[in-house]
């Protein structure tokens, strides 16, 4: 395992594309959430909704390249063909996806932890006084949406690893993760029948995942914002176990 993780973390951090995602979902994260700040009518008494959760929707746009990442990571060595020298470095697969979904929850992590609090420091500095008293690091609510924005990040990247490992080709999982994520909240805005829309909304990895943002009026949310996050660390956990059976049974 210290051999593939090596081996996962010198082809991460010696080719351009990693950093440029990075620095894209942090990029997008900011600047979005930043905008949609500024442009808010704002009081002193609150912005009129979740103030947290208005700093924090730069995450909408800035999950797309932790996806494109995670896909790039296994989809792209399909392409390439590079995946058969990966297995014959390290022959067992299962070890090979491991090492690749921890270099992944690493990197993630890191810069999902500066979009997240690069989007927070923004709002602060646009809203400086309810900035202080709303988007404080301490206060509990806050700090839960902060954190959990963080596993967002890293469930989505693992979900996507996931489904590029059971696809194989980059193009096609890109496609399918996009469309996951932004397709289906579209589709649930055109159900008529208020039930199976909330059912949606409670199941599809993005809007369930993202109640984790939510800190007031908890009671409307679709599902609460640690069962919405568990959704989420269910869709991550299914697509990788799918896609590590069928990297054992398949041929390279």
């Amino acid at each position: 395992m210290k051999r593939a993780l090596h081996a996962e973390w010198t082809k991460m951090r010696t080719v351009p594309g990693p950093l440029w995602l990075l620095l894209g979902t942090v990029g997008t994260t900011v600047a979005l959430s930043a905008a949609a700040t500024a442009v808010v009518n704002c009081t002193a008494n609150g912005c009129g909704g979740d103030t947290t959760k208005l700093t924090l929707i730069g995450v909408y746009l800035g999950q797309a390249p932790v996806a494109i990442l995670a896909v790039l990571l296994i989809g792209g060595e399909y392409n390439s063909g590079l995946i058969r020298t990966t297995l014959t470095a390290v022959p067992r697969r299962a070890t090979v996806l491991a090492a690749k979904a921890v270099t992944l929850t690493g990197v993630v992590a890191v810069g999902g932890t500066v979009a997240v609090l690069g989007a927070v420091l923004a709002g602060r500095l646009i809203l400086p006084d309810l900035g202080d008293r709303e988007l404080s690091p301490s206060s509990g609510p806050t700090l839960r949406a902060l954190f959990g924005t963080v596993l967002y990040l890293i469930l989505i990247g693992l979900l996507s690893l996931g489904v590029a490992t059971a696809v194989r080709d980059a193009a096609t999982s890109i496609g399918v993760v996009l469309g996951l994520l932004y397709i289906v909240p579209i589709v649930s805005q055109t159900i008529s029948d208020p039930e199976w829309r909330r059912l949606l909304e409670k199941t599809a990895p993005m809007s369930s995942g993202l109640a984790i943002q939510a800190t007031t009026n908890l009671g409307s949310l679709p599902i609460s914002p640690w069962a919405g996050l568990g959704v989420t660390a269910a869709w991550a956990a299914v697509a990788l176990m799918v896609g590590g059976l069928l990297l054992r049974t398949r041929n390279a």
